[in-house]
């Protein structure tokens, strides 16, 4: 894979098919969609800077590139997409085969315009960060006192032109007046009522004094009729309202309007995302602010609520979105949608720190999150070190900031022979249909260009497209990026199952395999022992293994909020991280040898070993028994177990590096193998050995008290599958799997099974009878397997 990971640093895309399928048949049959990961702002080494504007084609609007024909004594160049002829401008006069403009060099796939700034309303230098504080009173005093604590040092770590607005929020809305150090003096809106942009503006006193209000149209900024004193009551640089917002942050208490002991706290959410949404839109439209939402408990007042406010109402789980028992929910969707067609149009970015114990609303609040490419942070507390190192990456600049940019634009230009579906990942659709845009719609789709309001170095975009050519290829296999393709399935598989009604992932994700390997597999017929894949495709297998006992697949013990967290990341992270989302990497450390890479298996676990578990959102540092032991007799404080305490150390060094770089940061646990906190590391292992499996238990090792399918046995059971191509006998295949679950809930032994599926394939001359015959013992000990596929 490393040819594909020297193309993304070229370009900065990754994707699964780098040889595409001919037709569109031959796509379905592959299994996995056409498409690309592509990270627009990749740090790529040499990348050339062009000071001009790019020159488009007349036609289709596409960028001259390395792949157009040039006809240099005419002065032409021809699109590689429509075939159109375009003349170049007068400023490319001398352009000859020896002399080449960068866009044409065959290297440069890649080359970066300097366009023109766009400037302040106030001064002709470029505009500055705008960041624009939205925080939760309704908290307990100690979390209050850590709020302040944290906004503190991000107070201090902004630029010092970077301009800055602070509104709170509990029962009621304050829209906090900067520009007036006399006093504190804030404007209040009610929670439980919806405000328009102009009630808004109105009740700012915006138009105020001399200034009349425009007699009609839309208000946004100076060149509308906006003074820019009024815009500096709200929104001031940081370097001249330190003092303000350090006696805004001194004065700052809990929401004084305090709820009965069996009621929740009366948290105004939605409505003071709003104001905060038309204060921005007024003020300065695309300019690329960000609201920061540091949330601390569910809504339950006015428009976006999740719940109401007696605790006897349960706030909504996975098991109610899907009978559609969740009363606040679609509402609450909504409301949100509204907010995100507005950000979205004013250029906008909303980010979201959660934290608390509770849910919060992340589930609805995703569809603003992410069309803004906002960024999100769930934690249990402001006091976590997630939410307070990932506050930090923000705000901060230098080797770990995360290049925040804003208010881009991301257009496709293709041939005939494919057609765009959508894309998965933060961005919005700006409706630009055209002939390229596929009747199929994936994600953000029905359109040929997106908006960007956010994004930052890592926002990885998943474009989905469609066959349309009719021509063959053979070598489709030689250019299959696996590791692309498993970010794909991933982001696939969770766009299903929050937009598809009915939709299991599970079997979803088994026949996406099974296809593939039917496709792509060498095997004799009627013989499953002789099954084997390409190296091209002989880790996919293993992807799809962990995809489908993922936090994205499995949302079983993780509330809605969560799930909505975890498929946030997932859809703006390039294809590394995706894969550590995944499928954990698992590294071993010992006194036999130096650390090293293991088996992400329970047979991994050994009394004497260190392990690091690396989950992307978690990182496990795992003590074994014995190690556990020793460190607890303190011999790593004694001068001559030297060795023991590097053991100790070197893990601790090694996940210290994933956590710095990392954002959101990750959570670290440090546990002892049957400690309380293993269970981080036992849910992503494979489960080799379990309760039920005749594996014997290696001395210091562990097992698994699961019912989940193991590895081996899933390839046992996809490659039977494998020889089943689909037709007379695919029928009576899955007739004999049903009533082969129903003997299983009906306790029969595995003998009566196998037995029951020889005599329903005999029913008819069928491809798989054989099989079953050959593989008796593999279908005894995979009962559980076999039920778990369904």
């Amino acid at each position: 894979m490393a040819e594909f990971v020297d193309l993304e640093n070229q370009d900065g895309v990754r994707m699964p098919w780098n040889v595409i399928p001919g037709t569109k048949q031959e796509s379905s049959q592959s299994a996995i969609p056409v498409s690309a990961i592509y990270t627009p702002l990749k740090p790529i080494p040499n990348l050339p800077l062009l000071p001009y504007s790019p020159l488009r084609c007349r036609t289709c609007s596409s960028v001259l590139n390395p792949f157009a024909v040039v006809d240099f004594s005419a002065k032409i160049w021809i699109c590689p997409f429509c075939f159109s002829r375009n003349h170049f401008p007068p400023h490319y006069s001398s352009i000859a085969d020896d002399q080449l403009p960068p866009e044409l060099i065959p290297q440069y796939t890649t080359v970066e315009y300097q366009m023109t700034p766009v400037v302040a309303w106030s001064t002709n230098r470029a505009l500055p960060p705008v960041f624009l504080f939205v925080v939760d009173t309704c908290v307990i005093e100690e979390e209050i006192g850590l709020v302040k604590s944290a906004l503190s040092q991000a107070f201090d770590l902004l630029p010092d032109d970077a301009l800055v607005g602070v509104i709170t929020f509990g029962s009621y809305v304050q829209v906090h007046e900067l520009g007036f150090e006399a006093i504190p003096k804030s404007y209040v809106f009610k929670g439980s009522k919806e405000y328009s942009k102009d009630q808004v503006m109105e009740q700012l006193g915006f138009f105020r004094g001399k200034l009349p209000k425009p007699a009609a149209g839309v208000i946004a900024g100076v060149k509308d009729g906006l003074a820019a004193e009024s815009i500096a009551r709200f929104l001031l640089p940081a370097s001249e309202c330190g003092f303000v917002l350090n006696s805004l942050l001194e004065a700052l208490q809990k929401d004084p309007w305090g709820a009965p002991a069996n009621e929740r706290a009366a948290r105004c959410t939605g409505t003071a995302l709003s104001v905060a949404a038309h204060l921005l839109g007024a003020c300065i439209p695309g300019s690329g602010a960000r609201i920061m939402a540091f949330i601390g408990g569910p809504s339950t007042e006015g428009s976006g609520a999740i719940v109401s406010k007696s605790l006897s109402e349960p706030i909504r789980s996975h098991k109610d979105l899907d009978k559609d028992s969740a009363p606040h929910y679609h509402n609450a969707i909504k409301f949100y949608e509204g907010i995100s067609k507005q950000l979205v149009h004013q250029g906008h970015v909303l980010d979201m720190f959660a934290c608390a114990l509770d849910q919060v609303g992340v589930a609805e609040l995703k569809v603003a999150v992410e069309r803004t490419g906002g960024l999100v942070v769930l934690a249990e507390s402001f006091g976590h070190s997630m939410f307070k190192d990932s506050l930090k990456h923000i705000c901060q600049s230098g080797e770990c900031e995360l290049g925040l940019s804003s208010n881009g634009i991301f257009e496709i230009s293709c041939s005939k022979d494919l057609k765009v579906q959508g894309i998965l990942g933060p961005c919005a659709s700006l409706e630009k249909k055209g002939a390229i845009c596929s009747e199929t719609v994936v994600g953000q789709g029905n359109t040929t260009a997106w908006k960007l309001c956010g994004l930052d170095k890592a926002t990885s975009l998943c474009i989905v497209f469609e066959i349309a050519k009719k021509e063959s290829n053979d070598d489709l296999i030689d250019g299959f990026d696996q590791e692309a393709a498993a970010a794909t399935m991933a982001r696939l598989v969770s766009f299903k199952m929050e937009t598809e009604a009915e939709f299991d992932p599970i079997r979803w994700v088994d026949r996406s395999l099974i296809r593939l390997c039917s496709r792509f597999g060498d095997y004799q017929k009627d013989n499953p022992s002789t099954f084997s894949l390409s190296p091209r495709l002989s880790i996919f297998p293993q992807f799809m293994f962990h995809l489908r006992r993922s936090q994205f697949v499995q949302v079983f013990n993780n509330s809605p909020d969560e799930t909505a967290y975890f498929r946030i990341i997932l859809n703006r992270e390039n294809v590394a991280n995706s894969v550590v989302m995944i499928q954990p990497s698992l590294i071993s450390y010992s006194f036999q040898s130096a650390p090293e890479p293991a088996l992400l298996d329970v047979a991994a676990i050994a009394g004497d070993r260190i392990l690091l578990l690396d989950a992307y959102f978690t990182v496990v540092i795992f003590h074994g028994a014995q190690v556990a032991q020793w460190r607890k007799a303190g011999y790593h404080n004694d001068p001559q177990h030297k060795v023991f305490a590097q053991l100790l150390q070197t893990p601790l060094d090694d996940a210290d590096v994933l956590v710095k770089d990392r954002f959101p940061v990750p959570r670290l646990v440090i546990c002892d193998q049957h400690g309380s906190q293993a269970r981080f590391l036992l849910a992503k292992l494979n489960p080799s050995a379990s309760y039920n499996s005749d594996t014997p238990l290696v001395p210091g090792g562990d097992i698994l008290f699961t019912d989940d399918v193991s590895f081996e046995i899933l390839n046992i059971i996809a490659s039977l599958f494998t020889h089943i191509s689909p037709g007379s006998g695919w029928d009576m295949w899955l007739v004999a799997t049903i009533t082969f679950c129903y003997l299983i809930h009906e306790d029969s032994s595995p003998e009566q099974v196998v037995g029951f599926l020889v005599i329903g394939s005999a029913q008819k001359p069928s491809p798989f009878r054989s099989l079953i015959n050959t593989q008796q013992e593999a279908f005894g000990t995979s009962i559980l397997a076999m039920q778990d596929l369904g």
